[in-house]
């Protein structure tokens, strides 16, 4: 057990999403105290913490907001790693700077997958219109152009089906550098959430199943079905990538079943919406765990409880007392105003065995038949 004197328990979270909110709400519980800097003074994490409001490349502003701080962290890969970067010898930060600098250029963080030989789609790097043609007329018309930078939920992408359509796809994303990626032909979408301590201490929750929409995560079974083959293979590959980077907090890793085969899509460097059924379907909570892990406590056990469900509000939230009354349903509400394509919350439903998880979720499907639920039951039905 680490020492009083070595934990640090004044915490600061650059980004003050619902991931700050819920790294809060876990770690409040822990005698952890938090403040929270974000650009908005309407982030919803400062309804738990105190707020300062700042611009994220602001490296002024950032110092002087961690100056009595222990540790640092972040909940939002955009924060320019430059930044942490330039304020490290004077604050701990966990992750290192140097993990987020890789995630933040898409051309890097194959560079980095490639280095470590955990599979990815074949992809070139795009800076000019020749590059763009000759990428298409290599990897074949059916891919997607993705910004090397600033991208996530399915934002900084187009999907392109034919070979004229890559230059109007490339115009729609500003002429923005870009990677192409040869589409893969894959079964289902997997991520596999892990964490690694101050110590080297290393431990990861099962692989879950992913469903899309959008771009947007709306459903995540946990754990997936018929993983006991692939399981080891995550390990391996986010092993690998933690140590490489001298990785201390959560993280996780989006991956292509492509038959007995993973196929890397990106690197998550904080805790994922992919792990939040984590919190009441594991011993203990990826948030729990990235705060073991930077405050120096050893981890928590990543074993699952039961399986799980987790339905993704987006946009808006749906009904609670249409949800409220089914058994093992935990809710989540973000303290977000609604808007298009904004994640405002999130349910997850637990059960002690998949049959009794079906039966609930067909239960709440007659009361209250979201997208979110329909997908879910698809997807179990077919995996299970």
């Amino acid at each position: 057990m680490a020492s009083a004197e070595r934990l640090k328990t004044r915490i600061g979270i650059v980004g003050g999403g619902q991931l700050a909110r819920m790294l809060i709400l876990a770690g409040s519980r822990m005698g952890l105290h938090f403040r929270v800097f974000d650009p908005s003074p309407e982030a919803c994490a400062g309804q738990l913490a105190p707020l300062t409001c700042g611009a994220f490349a602001d490296a002024t502003a950032l110092m002087a907001f961690a100056r009595d701080l222990d540790v640092l962290t972040f909940d939002f890969e955009n924060v320019p790693a430059s930044t942490l970067d330039a304020i490290a010898a004077a604050i701990s930060i966990a992750p290192n700077p140097r993990a987020l600098a890789m995630t933040q250029d898409r051309a890097s963080e194959k560079t980095a997958f490639t280095a470590l030989q955990i599979p990815l789609a074949p992809y070139r790097v795009i800076d000019t219109e020749a590059d763009l043609a000759n990428a298409v007329d290599a990897l074949g018309a059916q891919g997607i152009l993705k910004t090397r930078t600033l991208g996530y939920d399915g934002k900084g992408q187009a999907r392109i089906r034919r070979a004229d359509e890559a230059l109007r796809a490339w115009q729609g994303l500003g002429f923005a550098p870009c990677v192409y990626e040869q589409l893969v032909g894959f079964q289902r979408e997997l991520s596999i959430v892990a964490v690694r301590g101050g110590s080297g201490e290393f431990l990861s929750y099962p692989l879950v199943q992913n469903i899309h929409e959008d771009g947007i995560l709306a459903v995540t079974l946990a754990p997936a079905s018929d993983i006991s083959a692939l399981q080891p293979i995550a390990d391996h590959y986010a092993k690998q990538i933690a140590e490489h980077f001298d990785y201390v907090g959560t993280f996780a890793l989006e991956f292509f079943q492509v038959g007995e085969h993973l196929v890397i899509n990106e690197m998550a460097p904080r805790v994922h919406n992919s792990g939040h059924w984590s919190i009441e379907g594991a011993a203990c909570s990826q948030f729990e765990n990235h705060l073991r892990a930077i405050a120096g406590l050893p981890l928590g056990s990543t074993a699952v409880r039961e399986p799980s469900v987790m339905l993704n509000w987006i946009g808006t939230l749906p009904d609670f007392a249409a949800h409220s009354e089914i058994e093992q349903l935990a809710w989540h509400d973000y303290g977000k105003s609604a808007r298009m394509g904004r994640k405002v919350g999130h349910a997850t439903i637990c059960a002690p065995s998949w049959h009794a998880l079906r039966a609930r979720l067909h239960t709440l499907k007659a009361r209250a038949p979201t997208r979110q639920l329909i997908l879910a039951l698809s997807a179990l039905d077919a995996s299970n």
